[in-house]
């Protein structure tokens, strides 16, 4: 489906809310209120809403440059992978989740998410320097290397998401992703919240985690130039240790590519844009309902509080 000009130029606020695809199904987190929305096997739509504290009275540690970035980072994954777990066991029908053992599901998720994150840390810290530590001739060049290294990152990043996009189930969640940034695009449009509406916008949104984690990769490499060490396992602990660094700073710079508009920031954001032609397909307007759902919720009523 080809998007209009107009549907990518009408943005006439930054909102916070901002999102998570989930299975079958979309989380939003604003200002106040967090909400879960999922289509049941049945059809129906199932809503789940929660307080949240990101507005003007959250603590000082969401207000903090760079502390807020880790802090920010490191919930989006706890509650990420907490809703998706959920929306996992909504498609589950009664009778199967009658025979389903609760706590073995429980179990089995948690080591899940735990594989994830060994897989993570192996794809993106330890393989990459890895494989540059056989290349002879950059190990005294530490500039050399860690470019190398971020693009090694990079290519092993784009090509690992375009092959899970090949899978039914990830590339159903991709549409939800879509869904999700098309109906913040409507918000931030200040348009009535219909599909109709939503449909028009851009799938395409600055301030998305995909962007987040390119920038992530970016920031990466060139902080990486700054560490002296040119053995493989002294670059690997150094990485670790400076994450939380690189991840505050990434989040700064994406915060500054999406509260401006010039060179720099368009430079900034546009590898990131163009992961998500990935990461986001078209929706169908059953996923836009269950955006819409989701969102709803977590519109403040007072729209400062709502402002990026």
């Amino acid at each position: 489906m080809k998007e209009s000009k107009d549907s990518q130029c009408c943005e006439k606020f930054k909102s916070k809310i901002g999102g998570q695809a989930l299975i079958e199904g979309i989380m939003m987190l604003g200002p106040n209120k967090g909400a879960m929305a999922c289509r049941l096997p049945d059809g129906s739509i199932d809503l789940e809403t929660w307080d949240e504290n990101n507005g003007k009275n959250a603590p000082w540690y969401k207000k903090t440059p760079l502390v807020r970035g880790c802090v920010s980072f490191v919930t989006s994954l706890s509650k990420g992978y907490k809703y998706m777990m959920k929306s996992a066991e909504k498609q589950l029908t009664e009778e199967k989740a009658e025979e389903e053992d609760s706590k073995l599901f429980d179990v089995v998720m948690y080591i899940g998410m735990l594989i994830g994150i060994v897989l993570a840390l192996g794809l993106f810290i330890f393989l990459p320097k890895i494989i540059i530590g056989f290349i002879s001739g950059v190990e005294e060049h530490r500039i050399i290397r860690s470019i190398l290294e971020g693009i090694v990152k990079i290519v092993i990043f784009v090509a690992y998401m375009a092959l899970v996009s090949l899978m039914k189930d990830i590339r159903r969640q991709y549409e939800y992703h879509g869904a999700e940034h098309k109906t913040i695009a409507c918000h931030e449009a200040e348009l009535p919240l219909t599909v109709e509406n939503v449909r028009k916008q851009t799938r395409f949104h600055k301030r998305c985690g995909t962007s987040f984690i390119f920038i992530v990769l970016i920031v990466g490499i060139f902080v990486m130039c700054f560490v002296p060490f040119t053995v493989t396992w002294q670059r690997i602990v150094a990485s670790l240790v400076l994450l939380p660094l690189i991840v505050g700073i990434s989040y700064e710079c994406i915060r500054l590519a999406g509260n401006h508009d010039n060179l720099f920031t368009k430079i900034l954001s546009a590898p990131g844009l163009a992961m998500q032609r990935i990461t986001t397909r078209e929706p169908d307007d059953s996923m836009i309902e269950i955006a819409i759902a989701a969102m709803k919720p977590c519109i403040p009523q007072d729209k400062e509080e709502d402002r990026w």
